[in-house]
């Protein structure tokens, strides 16, 4: 039976290190790629929640063999394309995970049909869809471009396009589709996003340029491509680990170490904005793992001072402004959050949700169409609601980080979606002094 609720209560400071889950972004790509790929993709470290294991399932209904070895040790032996599926690509949850693969398909002389749950029916699927329908790909779908939608690839021509936001799906399923091109594909970014896709592209044998110029960044990947199979090491996910991070700085008395962190500097932005609000961070043994550098990470309780994040940040840090607004909601003054229109269109409108939520756990909170102010008194929140999580796992898991600090217990319903990205998350925070439990 599915838990209908989970509660977090105030209580002990919280010790120890852990190991979050592998990266979200790095593990479909590694699985995207090694079916692209020719021969043996041999991944450790890959993030065995639902959206990944559902890229995993379309791998395998693309034709590439996927076997799951151990925990988190996964093999493709890829065929060197994808082969037209038997029937409807379903990524559940996974927006990333269908963007890219629509992207990848595109490549490829066949059809297929993708659909998901009921959150990725409602998100927009127009921002990939056009620049592949100039590049050739033709499909069907619902208004808006929503799933589920019928994609027909393969003729695909050369492409110079300028991203008209800054979206790393967008940019990664261009490219993904360029491997298909009959020349080259060329894409600018108003901004620079996650760079995942770049590198491993490289890492698999493709030929993929990056230069800046007058602050814009172009990526230009040459056509003909043949990818080999890699070794993918998966570093642990930055996004997971702000999760205990930011409770380690607002539970007094506390101090985690989150070890094997991505210290990529396109996803690092939560962490220079925390330590800008005083927050105690250290990172110490930085070494690599395969092409990007990780460490580990200790927080200690600390007194923060809110801040105005700059908007120009929110490429490295779309997905942590859940929890960064759980840490403004500790903080001593105004945290400000612009720019960040993105987030009304993920799993939620998570700005909405996390301005109600933080309101009703005692949080003064002014949304705005791009963003929201905390306004953060210094003190510990009065929590003691129950929060409406609209099935989206970071609203899930942020509120439930306020909770293990608030006056009072923090409730969130639909706490099964933590699944889609942090499947142990619970059980984790348990093991630092934590108290979240069901019911």
């Amino acid at each position: 039976m599915t838990t209908a609720v989970l509660t977090a209560r105030p209580g002990a400071a919280l010790r120890g290190c852990l190991r979050v889950p592998g990266d979200k972004s790095i593990s479909h790509r590694a699985l995207i790629l090694g079916a692209l790929a020719t021969g043996r993709t041999t991944v450790t470290g890959l993030l065995e929640g639902e959206d990944v294991l559902a890229t995993a399932r379309a791998m395998q209904a693309f034709g590439a063999d996927v076997v799951r070895t151990g925990e988190g040790a996964w093999t493709m032996d890829g065929k060197g394309g994808f082969s037209e599926p038997a029937d409807v690509i379903d990524c559940g949850n996974a927006g990333t995970g269908v963007r890219l693969i629509m992207g990848a398909m595109a490549a490829f002389d066949i059809v297929a049909t993708f659909t998901g749950d009921g959150s990725l029916r409602k998100r927009p699927m127009g921002r990939v869809l056009e620049p592949l329908g100039r590049m050739g790909a033709t499909w069907i779908a619902r208004e808006g471009g929503r799933l589920p939608l019928t994609l027909k690839g393969g003729g695909l021509s050369a492409l110079t396009y300028t991203l008209p936001m800054a979206s790393a799906q967008v940019k990664s399923a261009v490219l993904l589709a360029g491997l298909g091109a009959t020349g080259p594909v060329e894409v600018t970014e108003p901004e620079p996003t996650r760079d995942h896709t770049e590198r491993m592209l490289k890492a698999f044998g493709a030929e993929l340029t990056v230069a800046d110029h007058n602050d814009r960044r172009v990526v230009t990947l040459q056509p003909g491509a043949r990818l080999t199979g890699s070794v993918v090491a998966v570093p642990a996910d930055p996004s997971s680990a702000a999760f205990p991070i930011v409770a380690a700085l607002v539970t007094p008395g506390s101090e985690v170490t989150v070890e094997g962190v991505m210290l990529n500097p396109l996803r690092t932005g939560l962490f220079d904005t925390l330590r800008e609000m005083g927050a105690d961070l250290t990172i110490t043994n930085r070494r690599d793992a395969s092409g990007e550098e990780v460490g580990d990470i200790t927080a200690r309780h600390s007194a923060l001072q809110g801040v105005i994040v700059p908007p120009g940040r929110a490429p490295s840090m779309i997905d942590e402004y859940p929890i960064l607004a759980v840490a403004a909601a500790f903080a001593a003054g105004d945290t400000v959050m612009r720019g960040i229109g993105e987030m009304r269109v993920k799993e939620s409108d998570r700005i909405a949700l996390m301005a109600a939520g933080l309101e009703a756990c005692g949080v003064d909170v002014e949304e705005e169409p791009e963003g929201f102010i905390v306004h953060g008194t210094g003190a510990a929140p009065r929590g003691g609601a129950l929060v409406e999580t609209h099935g989206d796992h970071r609203i899930a898991m942020s509120h439930l980080i306020l909770g293990l600090a608030a006056r009072e217990p923090v409730r969130v319903d639909e706490p099964g979606m933590i699944a889609t990205s942090f499947p142990t998350f619970a059980g984790l925070m348990r093991g630092l002094g934590g108290d979240i439990s069901e019911g």
